[in-house]
């Protein structure tokens, strides 16, 4: 029997792809490829220099590592999601990085970005 929870995360994020995502254009200078991506939010709390905390919420992307992974590899800050009618540029939060593992056994990736435009 194989590992069933590794087996059960990736039914779930197939069957999330499936049922509760869009296609967006994910796009790398000249290089552009459609792939579907569910939409989330983080929240980034940091400290100014004044000691003022400051808060934001950035738009997420939970996009199939086995979608993205072989057309772009890693996501890059500077990579651009269209999405909506609007544009996102994929961005670093401050300690976080720009993008992680969503769930265990590395089946979607959370790409955070911030909307900069529309298409």
């Amino acid at each position: 029997m194989g590992d069933l929870l590794k087996n059960t995360v990736q039914w779930l994020g197939a069957m999330r792809t499936s049922h509760a995502s869009s296609l967006v254009a994910y796009r790398r200078g000249e290089s552009e490829a459609t792939v579907n991506a569910t939409w989330a939010s983080t929240t980034c709390e940091v400290e100014d220099d004044f000691g003022l905390r400051v808060r934001a919420v950035v738009t997420d992307f939970l996009i199939l590592a086995e979608d993205l992974l072989p057309l772009f590899g890693e996501p890059e800050p500077g990579d651009r999601i269209a999405a909506g009618g609007k544009l996102y540029e994929v961005l670093s939060l401050g300690g976080q990085g720009h993008w992680r593992w969503s769930g265990p056994h590395n089946v979607s990736m959370r790409i955070h970005a911030k909307e900069v435009g529309s298409v």
